[in-house]
């Protein structure tokens, strides 16, 4: 990649980063266009799970997923990604990635024309139609959701996918995605997100059917968990489980008899 983007003169590489807390580093440091993100990164959150941070920035840039299979491809571009390369990935293949992220940017860039020096293009500005080449199976789930999005039969009601608390007067949106689990309080219960803890009113059943469709699991009569969240399960004496979540400061429930067999259906063991 090196390589590529030293011939590359349509994009600027600013910085290298080894894991994803000094990505976050730099971007406070430096506006970056394009983050080009591994899905494996050491000391901290993985790609996926950067990727959701990045997506709760007011300005972020844009994502390029690098991994070894298609196995977190639905959930990057489901999080906004530009694009998913598998790796390894030949020259052409990186140079339709670069097509693409100059298409899609909101900012200038540098066009470069034979005999003249570079010019600024402000793409935002132009109209017209983009005709954007489609390969077999990419037209085919295009096609599929174009039939969904045109069916009024599959109208429902508008939901966002974040949920309000109140607090102290202020009615806060807290993102589906940024829950890692709801911990049960007598009749209320307690939403945990990486940096916060918010006591609401709502109680663990309520918020189970409203968050079991966008992958809640009640793991323990206490604990409703994010899975996308979940990075470790691990066997305890006494034929007893428990679960790790992601992020800097890792976090142990546990997971009741009755349950686990659920959970292990639900995650294909």
């Amino acid at each position: 990649m090196r390589d590529f983007f030293a011939g590359e003169k349509r994009i600027k590489i600013l910085g290298e980063a080894v894991s994803s807390n000094e990505a976050l580093e730099l971007l406070e440091s430096i506006s970056y266009d394009v983050f080009f993100l591994g899905i494996e990164l050491p000391n901290g959150v993985n790609g996926i799970e950067l990727t959701q941070i990045l997506a709760q920035r007011k300005i972020r840039p844009q994502i390029v997923l690098i991994a070894l299979d298609q196995q977190n491809a639905y959930k990057a571009f489901e999080l906004g990604a530009t694009d998913y390369l598998i790796w390894p990935f030949e020259a052409s293949r990186l140079e339709n990635t670069v097509e693409k992220l100059l298409r899609y940017a909101d900012v200038p860039h540098i066009v470069e024309k034979a005999g003249y020096e570079p010019q600024y293009v402000d793409r935002s500005r132009e109209e017209g139609t983009v005709h954007l080449p489609m390969a077999d199976a990419d037209e085919d789930s295009f096609l599929i959701a174009l039939r969904q999005a045109w069916d009024v039969s599959l109208k429902k009601q508008l939901e966002i996918e974040k949920l309000p608390i109140n607090q102290e007067g202020r009615l806060l949106l807290v993102p589906y995605n940024q829950i890692v689990f709801v911990e049960a309080y007598e009749d209320y219960s307690f939403v945990h997100t990486f940096k916060e803890k918010y006591l609401t009113s709502y109680r663990l059943k309520s918020l189970e059917e409203r968050l079991n469709k966008h992958g809640f699991f009640r793991v323990h009569r206490k604990y409703l968990v994010n899975l996308e969240m979940v990075t470790e399960i691990a066997s305890m004496p006494g034929s007893n489980f428990m679960l790790r979540t992601a992020g800097r400061t890792k976090i142990e429930l546990p997971i009741s008899r009755r349950r686990i067999n659920d959970l292990k259906q639900i995650l294909g063991l």
